[in-house]
């Protein structure tokens, strides 16, 4: 059907909002909580104690993206709704569990796999469902619906210095579980417009019956060449994506000490974040086709550079101004990821096209903080490693660049190829020339005889 266009799509865009927010807010103030674990789990004999910290929120922010591709299948199969709502209970059932660990390691597993499946669950249905009730606005849409991480990034890590300093890690961390009941509660809200494989294969009375393999796995979407350089430029250019945002709280205490806010850093790059993303959602609405790829080249472009500035800011001020355009930018990248989806695959593929891509965009994700770490514990900085961490961006952004190219050949080539009709329409009419000219030829030839 249509999208709508509005009417109960904007409470399911308050619903997806949250789910950003709770999510990726939470995820993106692990660097408060980082610092926290340091001093809770320190071990003066332990080398390794930063690399070994950091596996908690990278592993935990790989996960997100690394179950994406089983999550695209199974809202596939079950829907929006169901699959965010028990992704939100397993969230919840995570991260209660990791404030009852009392040692690192537990923490791999409740809050690194645990509570990061389940947020994986909950988030992408956030993104398919809107598909459902927006086209015109999807942009836009998008934009506001992602600003919710940027709304909670800014907010939390002052919410959570506040409560590390009056209560401790393990009861923060229960305070959190709130966030998560709700997003429990707001995944009810996605009520389908499109029915799903289950409903179409067996009915909603009948027997559900296992579609075939093909339909479950949708791979056809590697088919399309400028998804496979999509897919292939978007994970090259984070493999140093994340690392500010575990690391930059730390390299501020190295460098300042305590005698400088560093949360106001995440406020920074939280609320030109949110601001990116509502400018450069409603932007993409009016650039045609693939070329919004070139938004997410530009946006790599600054990250980078960036990243590489960091090292080089010896004065707070210029680490701030550093954020705010690094939030800009990020925004910009965040938002017309759905968009530039449904451009290059189609509504129908959307799901397992934004499910693969985001399984794929798990492994640089999650080993770029742990090897920072391992540099610092090194190196003694973290000079090194924000050096580093700029280059793949550029990297990525340039293999990118090719998208919008080979995407207008594709649509080319599809227009030259003569549909189904058209290719019976030309064989009748070369048959009927050619009874025609067997008929007209004896005519011609008594006419010439006379």
């Amino acid at each position: 059907p249509e999208p709508p266009e509005g009417g109960w799509g904007w409470v399911v865009m308050l619903a997806a909002m949250w789910c950003n927010g709770a999510v990726f807010g939470i995820q993106n103030s692990c660097g408060v909580l980082f610092v926290s674990m340091l001093r809770l789990f320190a071990d003066s004999e332990d080398k390794q104690l930063v690399f070994k910290t950091a596996w908690v929120g990278s592993l935990s922010m790989g996960m997100v993206f690394f179950c994406s591709p089983i999550v695209s299948i199974f809202t596939d199969l079950f829907g929006c709704r169901k699959v965010a709502v028990v992704g939100a209970a397993v969230g919840l059932a995570g991260l209660l569990s990791s404030s009852f660990v009392s040692t690192i390691e537990p923490l791999y597993f409740t809050y690194g796999i645990l509570f990061a499946c389940g947020c994986s669950f909950a988030y992408q249905p956030s993104l398919v469902i809107l598909g459902h009730y927006f086209k015109k606005r999807l942009g836009l849409v998008n934009g506001i619906v992602t600003a919710g991480s940027s709304l909670f990034t800014v907010s939390l890590p002052f919410l959570l210095r506040v409560l590390l300093d009056s209560v401790d890690l393990f009861n923060t961390l229960r305070v959190l579980c709130v966030l998560m009941f709700i997003l429990f509660l707001a995944g009810f809200t996605y009520k389908p417009l499109i029915p799903n494989t289950k409903d179409k294969e067996g009915g909603k009375k009948g027997k559900f019956k296992f579609p075939p393999e093909k339909k479950i796995c949708n791979f056809s979407v590697f088919k399309v060449l400028s998804y496979r350089i999509w897919a292939l430029g978007i994970p090259a250019a984070l493999f140093g994506y994340f690392v500010p945002y575990v690391h930059l709280m730390n390299h501020v205490k190295d460098k300042f000490g305590d005698s400088v806010p560093e949360e106001v850093l995440l406020l920074c790059l939280g609320i030109t974040s949110g601001v990116g993303r509502l400018i450069f959602g409603r932007v993409a609405d009016y650039i045609p086709g693939a070329k919004k790829i070139y938004l997410q080249v530009a946006s790599f472009f600054f990250i980078g550079l960036m990243s590489m500035m960091i090292p080089l800011c010896h004065v707070f001020g210029a680490l701030i101004a550093v954020c705010l355009f690094m939030g800009l930018f990020d925004g910009c990248f965040i938002c017309i990821m759905a968009p530039i989806a449904f451009e290059l695959v189609g509504a129908e593929d959307v799901s397992q096209a934004i499910g693969f891509l985001l399984g794929l965009m798990s492994v640089p994700m999650t080993v770029g903080p742990p090897i920072a770490g391992l540099l610092r514990d090194k190196t003694g900085t973290y000079d090194v490693a924000f050096y580093l961490a700029g280059v793949p961006p550029l990297i990525g952004g340039a293999i990118l660049c090719f998208i919008p190219w080979v995407h207008e050949r594709q649509k080319l080539k599809e227009r030259k190829k003569p549909t189904d009709g058209e290719t019976t329409e030309k064989m009748l009419e070369n048959e009927s020339t050619l009874v025609l000219d067997t008929t007209e030829k004896p005519v011609r030839d008594l006419e010439s005889g006379i």
